[in-house]
């Protein structure tokens, strides 16, 4: 069987989380973690290697709470996103503290990729819809510059206990992305949601919009776009404090340039994330819906 590669990016800070270590809170029965599920419905879909990009802090509490369980089911690898992994010749600039995003994150695994992959965050539920799809086109071998992404339904992805940020798709007749827009402050209303802009005014979403929830799915070569486009990337944004290296804006910029297309594969499957402390409740008893209704086993693995 081919190779296919999920690649799990668990390097992020969770500042909006009151600075704990929110991918590694339980919220499961026998103590399974968000990334417990996402990996079991990768695993399920035909994944066969995992890769976590984490921390090198973070590397020991990771081992002990997932990694070397994970280690027992599937091949395992890790990359470390630090901050000062940067290209030669290229300056760390004085008062950063934070990593380069989410760019960085996946150009950490460029020693351990060689195969098509699919991209996901640490804290996120995806679902098996997902997944399924995103395997099914990888399987397929597409081109190099072909990708795809699982496009989620905007009301299916909100928060009751704050604003979100997310990629509002527009995609062409035959289904492939025409832009992603990074719309940010996304608020769940009653009759669906808004965009607060720092003015003050408000931007009405359609809750049936489809958008990114950095679940991409990519071919090894794309490992050669980040390496080409990071060193541009810092000598243009490096000297900013806060600026980011971010998936979808590197995927966007090869879409409007004709350099790659991304298929969308929609699936109406809920996500849930704990985007805030007060969201992990939700969290919890979403998963011992699932659970009661046989889409989970109690204990995931063993």
């Amino acid at each position: 069987m081919k190779d296919i590669a999920l690649v799990v990016m668990a390097a992020g800070i969770g500042s909006r989380y009151g600075g704990g270590i929110k991918q590694l809170e339980t919220v499961g029965p026998c103590g399974a973690i968000i990334m417990d599920y996402s990996i079991f419905d990768a695993l399920e879909a035909g994944f066969n290697k995992i890769v976590f990009v984490i921390r090198k802090d973070l590397e020991r509490d990771f081992r002990e709470i997932i990694g070397n369980r994970m280690e027992k089911v599937c091949r395992v690898e890790y990359a470390f996103q630090e901050l000062d992994d940067l290209p030669e010749g290229a300056v760390l600039p004085e008062g950063r503290t934070k990593p380069w995003g989410t760019g960085q994150a996946i150009l950490a695994c460029r020693d351990l990729i060689h195969e098509p992959f699919a991209v996901v965050n640490a804290d996120d539920y995806y679902g098996k819809e997902a997944f399924r799809q995103v395997y099914d086109y990888l399987a397929k071998e597409p081109d190099a510059a072909d990708y795809c992404m699982a496009g989620f339904i905007l009301k299916n992805t909100l928060s009751d206990n704050g604003t979100v940020t997310r990629g509002i798709c527009a995609v062409d007749e035959n289904g492939y992305l025409k832009q992603v827009d990074e719309t940010r402050n996304i608020r769940k209303t009653a009759d669906g949601a808004v965009a607060n802009h720092a003015d003050g005014s408000e931007r009405v979403l359609d809750p049936e919009a489809h958008v990114s929830m950095n679940m991409w799915g990519l071919t090894p070569q794309f490992m050669d776009i980040l390496k080409e486009g990071f060193p541009r990337f810092l000598k243009e944004h490096g000297t900013e404090l806060k600026s980011e290296y971010l998936l979808p804006e590197i995927i966007d910029g090869l879409i409007q340039s004709g350099q790659a297309r991304v298929k969308l594969l929609e699936t109406q499957d809920q996500w849930f994330g704990v985007t805030y402390k007060e969201d992990k409740q939700t969290v919890v008893d979403a998963i011992a819906a699932l659970t009661a209704q046989g889409a989970y086993p109690e204990k995931l693995f063993g």
